[in-house]
């Protein structure tokens, strides 16, 4: 069974492997496959950002970050950022960690959560958020450069987390 749980920057350590194997194929994250050790870390802990490791038995599966996503009067839109070990795909961790977030993010006091980078032929990705409450509310055209497909849109995904509360309050989701 999976367990999410806070994570330390110590944690980053067993986060980066999972990270780099997602970012060298160029498929669905925007970072450079040569990004250091130091920079990956500095998109997963800060002092603003809340991360969460989830693990089954010793092993962590995945990882997730959740951050304002912007400054001063925009933070309370939250952002956040995912990964499963390839490993781990298709046991319904992403699905789990996702609604993990969720509450997270509700209780951190974000009102809603936006993705701005959801790379269009990530096609698995886009189906768990719209099954999960998301909308696309914009698209960019030809703003990824895929490793394999060149040129490729981009969506923007919001959902509103007001549903939330009255879960957290009565069923004591935490």
């Amino acid at each position: 069974m999976i367990k999410i749980s806070e994570a330390t920057e110590a944690d980053f350590e067993k986060i980066w492997p999972i990270f780099q194997d997602i970012v060298k194929n160029g498929h669905t994250f925007v970072y450079s496959s040569d990004i250091s050790f130091d920079e990956a870390k500095s998109i997963w802990f800060d002092t603003k950002f809340a991360t969460y490791i989830a693990h089954v038995n010793d092993e962590i599966v995945g990882a997730y970050v959740i951050r304002p996503g912007h400054r001063d009067l925009g933070s309370h839109i939250a952002n956040a950022a995912y990964i499963i070990a390839y490993s781990q795909r298709g046991k319904g961790y992403g699905e789990d960690i996702a609604r993990d977030s969720f509450v997270q993010a509700k209780k951190l006091g974000y009102k809603a959560m936006q993705f701005n980078y959801v790379i269009g032929t990530n096609k698995v990705a886009i189906a768990l958020w719209k099954k999960l409450g998301f909308t696309i509310v914009g698209t960019v055209p030809e703003a990824y450069q895929h490793s394999e497909q060149g040129l490729v849109d981009i969506h923007i995904m919001h959902k509103y987390l007001d549903w939330l509360s009255h879960e957290i309050e009565t069923k004591g989701l935490d």
